[in-house]
């Protein structure tokens, strides 16, 4: 079993987190809620109603939940990729496109029962647009912080509330994570010059950043979704019965266009977001297996 890549992935999630946390935040704004109308205004109006702070709200609990998914991700996909290897016998050469498209796939999947309580608390958080500073007759925010919101979340809509969201989660994050490493495999390989093992470090961040971008592309409808659903009824009013019904309605009122309204912020975040996470990763894959010009980007 490969443990360095469930370290090395661990690491370079949370400094994915740390770097594309205020666009997610400005994201999912804009997907559930009707009075930010783009990036530019929903950014304005945050700082100007709750200073940066705003940008960054319910972010030290994805941190250690992305570290964790971040971990399963990485971890699921090589381990699943050495299967596939065995399983075709020894000598048979590289993992082909197939295999790398099945265990992103794989890897996208298995991590959900570890990303989804914290996937909803982030989103109910980031969704919070009351100010703390406000004065007796401004609404306060329903919840005071992480653990506040998991245990309130527990109260009113039991346990199984923390994992409201989880089908069109795993919509998402299958295709998304089997695009995601097909693209970045691709991409190195293309970069690559003959006679070396892997692209230069720039190569690596382009091709991080462009597979990110490729992965939104592909899941920005459902995450759409899954951010309604995780915060329907939050605010006492509950307009969904169910996935499908979501989908239904939201096509009825708003258009088609909606799901990929947030298309364009998903792939500004991506890029450095990912390109700061391969870039992690595959050094301190290249570290803890005692390389000395990092991981090899053979698969």
């Amino acid at each position: 079993m490969h443990i360095v890549d469930f370290v090395s992935g661990s690491f370079a999630g949370a400094c994915g987190v740390a770097v594309g946390y205020p666009l997610d935040t400005v994201k999912v704004r804009i997907q559930t809620q009707k009075q930010f109308t783009g990036l530019w205004q929903c950014t304005v109006a945050t700082f100007t109603k709750e200073g940066v702070h705003g940008f960054f709200k319910g972010m030290s609990f994805p941190i250690t939940t992305i570290s964790m998914t971040s971990s399963v991700v990485f971890g699921t996909y090589r381990n699943c990729l050495q299967c596939l290897s065995q399983a075709r016998g020894d000598g048979c050469g590289p993992n082909t496109k197939l295999e790398v498209f099945l265990s992103g796939l794989v890897a996208g999947i298995a991590q959900i029962s570890v990303m989804s309580p914290g996937d909803i608390v982030k989103v109910r958080l980031q969704c919070q647009t009351e100010s703390k500073r406000g004065g007796t007759n401004i609404p306060k925010p329903k919840y005071h912080g992480p653990v506040h919101c998991v245990l309130s979340i527990i109260k009113e809509e039991g346990i199984m509330g923390l994992y409201r969201g989880t089908l069109p989660l795993m919509l998402r994050d299958g295709p998304s994570y089997a695009t995601y490493f097909l693209t970045y495999t691709y991409i190195c390989e293309w970069l690559t010059e003959n006679g070396k093992k892997r692209p230069d470090w720039s190569g690596v961040m382009l091709a991080g950043g462009i597979a990110g971008m490729a992965a939104w592309t592909i899941g920005t409808p459902m995450d759409v979704i899954k951010a309604r659903l995780q915060m329907d009824g939050a605010r006492g009013v509950k307009r969904y019965n169910g996935f499908y019904h979501c989908i239904t309605e939201t096509v009825r009122t708003e258009g088609v266009g909606v799901f990929f309204r947030s298309l364009g912020i998903n792939c500004l975040r991506a890029f450095p977001v990912n390109m700061v996470v391969f870039v992690t990763y595959e050094i301190l894959t290249g570290f803890l297996r005692g390389g000395h010009d990092g991981a090899s980007f053979r698969v």
